[in-house]
């Protein structure tokens, strides 16, 4: 989106002072990100960057963690992913990395898909990359620091989370019983965890037509339920896709249980309640109200 003067001379300021000269003139910013404002830019040696400055003072603990966590895991993966050149408590900093966003949002806030979502190279693609994630020895990250939970905590962290937004905001009753049912029924529940990412969808993937290049925004990552990195996928393709990519998924080392694709409608119909944490957090008003919206859908 276009970048006003001021912002640009704050950008190419900043970047200065941690010894990183960028042409203003190449600055382009997306305000997308809940936690960090975005920018590309080129420095005056050509090289191109992404530029991430934290929104709150309260992304930087987090932040530290996910910068250890990238040292860790980007070894083990066959796809890149950020590499933090400067990370201080006001700029994070890295080389562009190959690809491009295989779902952006236009400017009148339409998304827009820049691959076939059920293509065989994507579904393989996909697979893969969790396969190789899943398969990752948890020992290998877990002195970064990043959230770890057992089968059974990650059970009741879901409770717990759902229980503290009914209790905050009015949640339609169709959705409490659905998710009470599932909560209370084995069945779909894992009883391993892995290594996850948490958020992977296609504004987080960088492409190559429909196969991944890059994976960013590791903010999420976890040592828990590997539904999590399948929830987006399962609720984006069919059910043939869907299946396909577990079969892939599965033939690669992945692992999975009956209810798989059943817990991950379940999981994803509670992004509602990760929006409605989110907004108690913030304590933003324009997150709280679309909170109260998705929470409290009109039948």
């Amino acid at each position: 989106m276009p970048t006003d003067s001021s912002q640009t001379t704050t950008i190419r300021e900043l970047a200065s002072t941690h010894g990183l000269e960028i042409d203003p003139e190449t600055i382009n910013v997306n305000e997308l990100g809940l936690d960090f404002q975005v920018a590309i830019a080129e420095a005056v040696d050509g090289q191109s960057w992404v530029l991430r400055i934290p929104r709150r003072p309260d992304v930087t603990d987090r932040a530290a963690v996910e910068g250890r966590f990238l040292r860790a895991i980007a070894p083990h993966l066959s796809v890149a992913v950020p590499d933090w050149q400067i990370h201080t408590e006001d700029l994070i900093a890295y080389p562009l990395l190959p690809g491009a966003p295989g779902l952006t949002i236009d400017d009148q806030g339409q998304p827009q898909w820049h691959f076939d979502l059920e293509s065989a190279e994507y579904l393989q693609s996909l697979a893969d990359f969790l396969a190789e994630l899943h398969s990752v020895d948890p020992a290998l990250v877990r002195p970064s620091g990043i959230d770890e939970f057992s089968p059974a905590e990650v059970r009741q962290r879901k409770r717990d989370d759902i229980a503290r937004v009914v209790a905050e905001f009015d949640v339609a009753q169709s959705l409490r019983e659905r998710w009470s049912a599932w909560l209370d029924d084995d069945a779909y529940w894992p009883t391993f965890t892995t290594v996850t990412h948490g958020e992977v969808y296609p504004a987080h993937q960088l492409m190559d037509g429909a196969r991944n290049l890059s994976i960013l925004d590791w903010t999420t990552a976890a040592i828990g339920d590997p539904a999590r990195d399948f929830m987006f996928h399962h609720a984006s393709v069919s059910a043939q896709a869907f299946d396909a990519t577990i079969q892939r998924y599965v033939d690669k080392g992945g692992q999975v249980w009956p209810k798989f694709a059943e817990h991950c409608g379940e999981l994803f119909s509670t992004s509602p309640v990760e929006l409605g944490l989110y907004a108690l957090q913030t304590g933003d008003a324009d997150h709280i109200e679309a909170a109260k919206t998705q929470l409290n859908p009109t039948e």
